[in-house]
């Protein structure tokens, strides 16, 4: 993500609708190369932990937990570095989206450590779930001129 366009936002509010148990250590997700993903309110969306780090689009997401589905309440904007809030606990940090599931749904994947599952954390069917945003990084100055863009999409 463009540090130059991350401005301010709402939270993006959602109700866990199912409970996920398993884990894999051999998943083989992708990520997608979007830092951000829109979301529209009625949409069911999986959340998926995972203790990697790697960003980069095409990386290959294998440890992961199964947290959950989630129903979107409120639109908006799920971000990278979005915290994850369900009920009062902190879950972890949005690092990226898995596709291989679309049009039906997104898997969000969430950096967690150790790798959570919906039964490890006592998640329940009916809690509320946030994205919000995180705290900002320690980005460099904006500088004085930003480079011209030859197209609105890579």
């Amino acid at each position: 993500m463009n540090p130059y366009e991350d401005g301010p936002k709402r939270e993006v509010g959602a109700t866990l609708v199912k409970v996920l148990v398993h884990r894999r250590d051999e998943r083989g997700m992708r990520l997608e190369p979007h830092a951000s993903r829109c979301v529209r309110a009625g949409e069911v969306h999986e959340l998926v932990a995972t203790d990697h780090t790697e960003t980069a689009p095409g990386a290959r997401i294998d440890r992961v937990g199964f947290l959950g589905f989630a129903e979107i309440t409120s639109a908006g904007v799920v971000d990278r570095g979005d915290e994850v809030w369900i009920g009062p606990r902190r879950v972890g940090v949005v690092l990226g989206f898995d596709a291989c599931h679309m049009p039906n749904h997104y898997n969000v994947l969430i950096r967690a450590e150790p790798v959570p599952t919906g039964r490890d954390l006592g998640l329940a069917a009916g809690e509320p779930l946030v994205f919000r945003q995180g705290a900002p990084g320690a980005a460099e100055p904006f500088p004085a001129s930003v480079p011209e863009v030859s197209g609105f999409c890579s």
